[in-house]
């Protein structure tokens, strides 16, 4: 029969859920058959870790054999015998009551099998009664920067041909990537994960800027020299600027928390409004003259060095 599980995993009876599924991960990664190839004892040892973790992983079924009820091999035992003194011959693990794709209740080993070595690594380890889950599915897409701030619903078209409807949650970041779980293919242990990944599509007024969110706001000559209120668009809907007396192209104006969210803490950036002077589209006769007095009368230079 099965051999005692927490020497499997190198761990005492008193050992924490988290130490024991640490201890587990650590043994699973040096154990993995992609990790020894053809190493038939490797093998073999894995499999004993694996059910040894199915059964100790469980609350329940951890509980049932610490008091005498179920043996290493996760069957009930006669009244008055403790596990591991011998009262079921040879099932081994992997028996009746052994491990399966599942794992116990709350513990799925495929999923700690795909975190470890990914999806295919995850499908793999179908050897030795482990079926396995069906393979992920992939897709990309693009959301605006209002639909990263705000929210939204989307729906993806998968290549074989099912279309799912996606939630965009609320500080969404470039890069994230969203879980389906039982929406990939389908497999002997259950369907496979769908995983969505989040990317930017280009916005006609704003633009990333590091951790910032940032555009150009035109400004007109007569506000960028007497300083005067304008509206500028935000994310979030028009706001009130004041621009201050005597701005030039390329001053910058901070809006506090109208930028994108940080993704850790969800609080949002800020908004970079970069002035632009804009001269009329059209000639202004009036205009031409000022500027003309004015570059004869008081003559300066940008490109001064100060």
């Amino acid at each position: 029969m099965a051999q005692d599980p927490y020497q499997e995993l190198g761990v005492s009876r008193t050992a924490s859920a988290d130490e024991i599924r640490r201890a587990f991960r650590k043994l699973a990664k040096q154990l993995h058959p992609d990790q020894n190839p053809g190493n038939k004892a490797a093998e073999e040892r894995f499999k004993r870790v694996s059910a040894a973790f199915d059964l100790l992983g469980d609350e329940e079924k951890r509980k049932k054999f610490d008091r005498g009820e179920i043996d290493a091999d996760g069957r009930e035992t006669m009244r008055g015998f403790r596990p591991g003194a011998g009262a079921h011959p040879g099932a081994g693990f992997g028996g009746a009551g052994g491990f399966g794709a599942g794992g116990a209740e709350g513990v799925d080993l495929n999923d700690i099998f795909g975190e470890m070595f990914g999806a295919r690594a995850s499908a793999r380890a179908g050897f030795g009664g482990f079926p396995s889950k069906g393979q992920d599915v992939r897709a990309q897409v693009r959301i605006s920067i209002e639909d990263a701030i705000k929210g939204a619903k989307r729906r993806i078209a998968f290549a074989d041909g099912r279309t799912i409807e996606v939630s965009i949650p609320k500080g969404a970041a470039e890069g994230q990537v969203l879980r389906l779980k039982g929406q990939g293919s389908p497999g002997r242990a259950g369907p496979g994960d769908a995983l969505v990944e989040l990317t930017f599509a280009p916005h006609p007024v704003f633009r990333r800027e590091g951790d910032a969110l940032a555009m150009d706001v035109p400004v007109s000559a007569p506000d960028a020299i007497l300083g005067g209120k304008i509206q500028a668009p935000t994310p979030d809907g028009p706001v009130t600027l004041t621009v201050p007396k005597g701005s030039n192209s390329g001053s910058v104006l901070r809006l506090k928390g109208r930028g994108l969210p940080d993704a850790a803490s969800g609080k949002r950036g800020d908004l970079l409004a970069r002035l632009v002077v804009t001269l009329p589209e059209h000639p202004d006769e009036a205009l031409e003259q000022f500027a003309d007095t004015w570059r004869r009368e008081r003559p300066y230079s940008p490109r001064r060095k100060t």
